[in-house]
């Protein structure tokens, strides 16, 4: 009784935000655009890569997306309704067996690689 309250309260925090999420899974290649404040001046900053994990908590829902950058792993977990997140688009869809990605972590090259899903468009 208790969980589906909760569970509908959650929603409601959903619905009240208002935002417009692409549907992504862990696999496919993202592209995010976060708005960054310096002091006085605002800017958006691109961070492309694979998302590795997506944790499902209604408006606490996250992900994490995963890059190399000069040869080292960067990771980042992005809070999926933050204000500060101005665009997420989905630019590959990927073929993978699992839900969580942490894996990759350990491989590097060629290993890396996600095949991509030819069924699915990318919007």
């Amino acid at each position: 009784m208790t969980k589906k309250i909760i569970e509908d309260l959650k929603a409601e925090q959903v619905a009240k935000l208002n935002k417009k999420i692409p549907e992504f899974k862990a696999g496919d290649t993202v592209r995010v655009v976060v708005r960054i404040v310096e002091e006085k001046n605002t800017r958006n900053q691109a961070f492309e890569g694979v998302v590795i994990a997506r944790h499902n908590d209604g408006a606490n829902s996250t992900f994490t997306v995963r890059k190399i950058s000069f040869g080292e792993g960067v990771e980042r977990v992005f809070p999926l309704y933050s204000p500060n997140i101005v665009e997420i688009k989905v630019t590959r869809r990927g073929v993978v067996n699992r839900g969580k990605l942490y894996y990759l972590r350990k491989l590097f090259g060629k290993k890396a690689r996600i095949t991509e899903d030819t069924n699915k468009s990318a919007e």
